[in-house]
Formats: structure tokens, C-alpha cells, sequence
């Protein structure tokens, strides 16, 4: 689904010497690649604060850790996404509800989310998945209507942008309140292992989520809040210094990837093919099909018989999932569907058009 190896492989000189260095210097926690890629990652997405932590899970709780919610308060997530944004909110003591999603990006949908809003209901986190960004401006105005706080979950997403119709545009995960990231593996912004950030332009949450990923201290054993230990280390943070050089041309080539996948099966009527919103970017973390018919998994199987790799990004969705069983009432018709139809594809920056053109006649083959 995503050669790693072909990407050390090309950036392998660079990464090494950067490894190599912080080696040397040993300094392996909070060392100085850590604060300069928290610079440079801010300087990339136009974001006036970058906190690097451990993991984009542990920056969707640095988020709602530093929003001070109250103990009743409900936390809007999209239930068709992954896990990590229900799970921080759950593991805060918060409840966690869940909203529809639209069928053409697979994003939050708002109309699904205003009405689920109560009294107790404190903070929407649209998910931007598989590489473009939920449809901020309604989420906005929404946010504003009910005096909600807007946390992004941008881990799929880093590095697309999001247009407004008065011409303005800003980059995902730095339009609401805070915004999240991950640098998992196979995200588009990657290190060797796991890393995460949050980015905000409040100077107040800001410092407030230094402190929370520090142990709750701003001077060291001085303690005035209760935090965590969420760092970003400093061999892993040199690996990220190297590859955000990178990172628009990585989006690019998953773009063009994405454009001859979508060539090669637009004619396929038994598929629907990606749809990209008029309202901003996609940089494509995953190429996501919606199989018709019922033909989903027998066409995995079938890919698979023919060595191309696929996923189901995700096959139950959250409302439906055993560890929100207070749930099992709820019914969201769009999320539920989308779970029987989706289909991943290989999508990497190092993707030849031969590969592409492999998968698609397979695709095309068995789906007649």
C-alpha cells in the first residue's frame, strides 16, 4: 500500500547524515531538531504555534486537555474515520457523539452534525480524511452559532488546503481553534515511527499545550498544571526536517498517481471514483474506490490473488463499534453504507505508471 523502502531510498543520504548527527550529539529528548522542525512545519502550514508530542493520538488529548471542558461536556466526531479522536475524548471522561458524514468525501457532514448539538455539546472535530478537508466555512459559522470550539483532526491531511469563497485560503488543521497531526508511517509527512504536533494560533492554548505535553510544567519542576509525557524525539524529529523539504512533492506525485487511477476507471461503471471538492486540494493519503453492488471484498480477493495489496479504511463504524456500545441505537445511514462500499488502493509517491495501469486493468477485468 505504501513503500516505505523506495522513500528511504531516496532521501537516504540526508536522513542518515541527520541521524547520524543528533547521534553524535546526543541529544536525544527536546533537542535542537525538534524546535527547528517546529518552526519549519509552522512556517510550512502559515500556523503562528507547532507543539510536537509523541503521536497524533496523544495531540488530539493535548487538544482537548488544554480547552479546560467541563465534565459533562459532548464531543462531535464523525463516525466514519479512525478511532483516535472518539478514543482521546472517551479516555478524558468526555461523552463522545457521533455524526453522519457526507457520501461524496467521506467528511462530517454538517447538516448531521447541527442537529446532534445539546446544551452540553462543547466541541466538533472534523476529521479530514483520506487527504482533503472537511467543508470548514459551514462548520464555522455553526461553531460560531453555538459557541463550539473546533478541533482539527488533520493526520490524513497535512499539506491540503482549503478554500473560501471570498478568496481566502488556509491550509487543513489551521482553521479551527487547534488543529492535529500524526507522522505515522504511512502518513504523507512521515518519520520512523511515531510522532505527532498540534498547531494552533491562540499564543494562550499554545503555551498551555507546551506545558500540558511537558508534565504540566512550563519551568522545569515547576508544576502547575496536570499534563502528560507526549514528546516528539529528536532522531525522529531530524527524519522529519529532511522529508517536509520534501513534502509538496510528495503531494504532487500522489496527485498525478491519483489522476491516472481516476483516467484508467472513470468509464468503469460498476465504481465511483474519488471525488475531489471544488472547495480545496487533495493530497491523497489513500485513493479510496466506492465498489457498487455488493462486488467489494470478491474484488479484494481478487486483487489480492493478483498480489496488488488493498484495504477497507474502515470496515464498522465508530456508532457501531463494541467500545461505544452506548451507541447501538444510532443510526447513520451514510457511514453504514460507506463501510460495505470502500476499497483503498496503493498510493505512494513512488507509484509507476505501470503499477497503475497493473491494478486498473485487474479492477477493470473483474468489474465488467
Amino acid at each position: 500500500m505504501v513503500d516505505l523502502q523506495l522513500q528511504y531510498e531516496a532521501h537516504k543520504e540526508a536522513i542518515d547524515n541527520a541521524i547520524f548527527k543528533v547521534l553524535n550529539k546526543t541529544d536525544f529528548i527536546n533537542g535542537e531538531d525538534v524546535k527547528l522542525f517546529a518552526g519549519e512545519l509552522a512556517d510550512f502550514v502559515l500556523a503562528d504555534h507547532v507543539i510536537t508530542c509523541a503521536n497524533g493520538t496523544d495531540a488530539l488529548q493535548l487538544a482537548l486537555m488544554a480547552l479546560e471542558l467541563p465534565a459533562k461536556a459532548e464531543i462531535i466526531v464523525p463516525s466514519f474515520c479512525y478511532v483516535a479522536a472518539a478514543e482521546a475524548a472517551a479516555l478524558l471522561g468526555y461523552k463522545v457523539v457521533f455524526a453522519d458524514v457526507l457520501e461524496n468525501t467521506f467528511n462530517i457532514d454538517p447538516a448531521s452534525l447541527e442537529r446532534l448539538i445539546t446544551e452540553n455539546t462543547k466541541v466538533v472535530i472534523p476529521v479530514h480524511l483520506f487527504g482533503q478537508s472537511s467543508d470548514m466555512l459551514p462548520i464555522l459559522k455553526i461553531a460560531q452559532k453555538y459557541n463550539l470550539y473546533i478541533i482539527e483532526d488533520n493526520a490524513q491531511s497535512l499539506g491540503a488546503v482549503y478554500h473560501f469563497p471570498d478568496g481566502v485560503s488556509k491550509y487543513a488543521g489551521t482553521i479551527g481553534h487547534i488543529g492535529t497531526t500524526s507522522f505515522f508511517p504511512s502518513k504523507n509527512l512521515s518519520c520512523m515511527g511515531d510522532g505527532g504536533a498540534v498547531f494552533t494560533n491562540d499564543e494562550n492554548l499554545a503555551k498551555k499545550l507546551k506545558m500540558l505535553a511537558n508534565h504540566g510544567q512550563e519551568q522545569k519542576y515547576k508544576h502547575d498544571i496536570i499534563g502528560i509525557n507526549s514528546r516528539l524525539d529528536t532522531l525522529q524529529a531530524a527524519v522529519l526536517r529532511e522529508k517536509l523539504k520534501h513534502l509538496k512533492q510528495y503531494n504532487y506525485a500522489r496527485l498525478k498517481a491519483a489522476t491516472i487511477y481516476t483516467e484508467l476507471l472513470k468509464e468503469n461503471k460498476n465504481l465511483v471514483t474519488p471525488f475531489i471538492s471544488k472547495n480545496g486540494t487533495h493530497v491523497f493519503h489513500q485513493y479510496t474506490l466506492k465498489i457498487k453492488g455488493d462486488q467489494r471484498n470478491k474484488l479484494k480477493e481478487s486483487l489480492e490473488a493478483n498480489h496488488i495489496p488493498s484495504m477497507v479504511y474502515y470496515p464498522v463504524p465508530l456508532h457501531k463499534q463494541p467500545a461505544f456500545s452506548e451507541n447501538v441505537r444510532v443510526h447513520h445511514p451514510v457511514s453504514e453504507k460507506l463501510c460495505e462500499e470502500v476499497l483503498a488502493l496503493p498510493m505512494h509517491p513512488y507509484l509507476e505508471q505501470e503499477q497503475i495501469l497493473y491494478i486498473c486493468e485487474k479492477i477493470n477485468k473483474y468489474l465488467k
